[in-house]
């Protein structure tokens, strides 16, 4: 088809063909940048723990009073906890993935560095391993005997006797990646503090570490054998078969409660709704997302319907003339189509433009990623077919429209 007469036609509403190539741009830029970030809120969500998250329950329990002893009263809940009936495997634990609540430390390859090499989550806690079901893929776990009582560990700090702090850790296979990249890490030293070197006994297949906002670091995380004793903030994990889940956790509270009636549990859940509470803004904002890219192009549908509707119904006498003259129900639709086609083209290359310009502005104040290439001829594809959705309504009319209109329009 010639496209000059539809050029011309075109030059003649300049304004109305305007406001639509500049609802298309708009719409072009901000769907291809909340697509993306959408992708970004699903793929965080995503997110590994690197823990049997089905089978894991949570307690967390405040004494009125401060146990005389705290390591005894820790070593005797986690006995009345493994007799309850349904439970696999029960450790404490100082903290766990996607928690509200985080231990972390800095992390140096050399006593005397000055800078930290990264920051990592620190895990304390007995038999975390085993009750987690993270995966050990090299070296072992940690032994009763490499465990200190962290008051023990304090006061060592504070007189700097080292052989009374722990000198073995865990890591995750990220982080010994990231300290040594394509070396083995067991048997290396890590520090903590100039004093505190830790030795890596053992490499995790994948732990995720409490409050992992940055993914690209979410996986910098290690066990260190500390002692915490019962207190507000340890908590009690259970391993259980998931089906068994409400029994067990039932079960598990009425004997704590019976061990010490005195007791508060200020925290009861399972793994699973750990997991949706913390990516629960996530959801969120990925649902307002795709609201406002249906909202968007639902007006911008609309608006291509209501100005097709509007030149049809100004140009009867013009679409009856061709008509007259030998045009097709096909030549006057594809007519529509086309014009339609052109200025939705030009609508996404400047929509295209700025999609480009707000993802630099993202990434330049909210530290995002560089917009994938293939987001722009998706997006395209997409505003073409809706284009040519909305336009064949009128154009079904326009090409519906008899001859005879010519001579009654005169």
């Amino acid at each position: 088809m010639d496209i000059l007469p539809i050029l011309s036609t075109l030059r003649r509403h300049k304004l109305t063909s305007w406001l639509l190539i500049l609802e298309i741009a708009l719409t072009c830029a901000i769907v291809c940048n909340a697509v993306f970030l959408i992708g970004q809120r699903l793929q965080r969500m995503d997110m590994p723990s690197g823990v049997a998250e089905h089978e894991l329950l949570q307690i967390q329990v405040a004494d009125v009073a401060t146990p005389s002893n705290p390591y005894a009263r820790l070593a005797e809940d986690l006995a009345v906890l493994r007799q309850v009936p349904g439970v696999l495997s029960v450790a404490s634990s100082n903290q766990v993935p996607f928690g509200s609540s985080s231990s972390n430390g800095n992390v140096m390859l050399d006593p005397a560095q000055r800078e930290r090499t990264l920051n990592a989550g620190t895990y304390f806690g007995e038999n975390l391993v085993q009750t987690l079901g993270t995966r050990l893929v090299a070296g072992r776990d940690l032994q009763p005997d490499d465990f200190i009582d962290v008051e023990t560990a304090m006061k060592a700090l504070g007189t700097g006797d080292s052989k009374s702090l722990p000198h073995v850790t865990l890591i995750t296979q990220t982080m010994a990646e990231r300290l040594w990249p394509g070396q083995k890490p067991l048997g290396r030293t890590i520090y903590l503090t100039p004093i505190v070197g830790l030795r890596v006994v053992g490499v995790l297949d994948s732990l995720a570490r409490a409050n992992a906002y940055d993914a690209a670091k979410a996986q910098y995380t290690m066990v260190v054998p500390l002692r915490m004793g019962a207190n507000k903030d340890q908590s009690y994990l259970i391993r259980t078969r998931p089906e068994d889940r409400a029994g067990v956790m039932a079960a598990a509270l009425a004997a704590l409660k019976k061990a010490d009636p005195q007791r508060v549990v200020t925290t009861q859940r399972s793994f699973d709704e750990v997991r949706r509470k913390f990516f629960q803004d996530d959801r969120a904002m990925a649902g307002m997302l795709v609201g406002v890219i249906a909202a968007l192009l639902i007006v911008t549908a609309l608006g291509i319907v209501g100005l097709a509707s509007f030149w049809v119904a100004q140009r009867r006498r013009t679409i009856g003339v061709r008509r007259a003259l030998g045009a097709t129900r096909r030549n006057i639709l594809n007519y529509f189509q086309t014009e339609n086609f052109l200025l939705a083209t030009i609508g996404i290359a400047l929509g295209m433009a700025l999609a480009y310009a707000i993802n630099l502005f993202l990434m330049l104040h909210y530290e995002l990623p560089r917009l994938p290439a293939i987001y722009f001829p998706v997006g395209a594809i997409a505003l073409w077919l809706i284009g040519q959705l909305a336009v064949l309504g009128p154009a079904l009319r326009a090409a519906a429209v008899p001859p005879v209109v010519a001579t009654r329009s005169v």
